[in-house]
């Protein structure tokens, strides 16, 4: 089953490549978590679904005439390694690298709420973390050693939306009109790389 996941996560990056324009620039949207791990959960939301229905609204923002061309790591509720997914990531050289999370505190019912942004070592990183910041609204930065960050060879941000603990950031990140705000917030960022 392992080598047939693998198969088909080499098979993608081949027929996604051969059919990417050659003038579009790739930005890669990681939807964190997916299939058996939930990631974070709280009043029946999960982690993983909120993740994944941002990540295909921020694609479905994305104009066909765009100089950019979105591409998720995943499009259903599916989970792969995170040495698959980076390598994956790399063969393609995006200009950016944006994995989506939502993020737990550990009181039930947080009184944290907002995005927080991790970034890697590089310049291009953390240029692409304050880009981010300005139009989510200025939110933590701050450098950390996670694998999609230390194993990109791309700029890469892991983005915390929000708190799924908080209900303000619960119920922003779970509403259609939430997640299309966000989308039209991320189609702001892209044009300002």
């Amino acid at each position: 089953m392992k080598t047939l996941k693998l198969f088909g996560c080499a098979l993608f990056a081949a027929s996604f490549l051969s059919f990417t324009p050659l003038n579009k620039k790739i930005i890669v949207i990681d939807a964190g978590h997916g299939g058996d791990d939930f990631g974070a959960q709280h009043s029946g939301f999960t982690e993983k679904e909120i993740v994944m229905n941002i990540a295909r609204e921020i694609k479905s923002h994305n104009s066909n005439d765009s100089e950019y061309e979105i591409v998720l790591t995943r499009d259903s509720d599916t989970n792969s390694p995170l040495s698959i997914r980076t390598e994956i990531i790399n063969s393609m050289n995006p200009v950016a690298v944006i994995s989506l999370h939502v993020n737990s505190s550990p009181k039930p019912e947080s009184d944290k709420q907002g995005p927080e942004i991790y970034t890697q070592s590089s310049e291009g990183s953390k240029k692409l973390a304050k880009i981010i910041s300005k139009n989510l609204g200025e939110c933590r930065i701050e450098e950390k050693n996670l694998h999609i960050l230390r194993e990109s060879n791309s700029p890469a941000v892991l983005v915390e939306l929000g708190f799924i603990n908080s209900t303000k950031d619960r119920k922003y990140l779970t509403s259609a009109e939430g997640q299309k705000d966000v989308a039209a917030k991320f189609e702001k960022i892209f044009s300002e790389l």
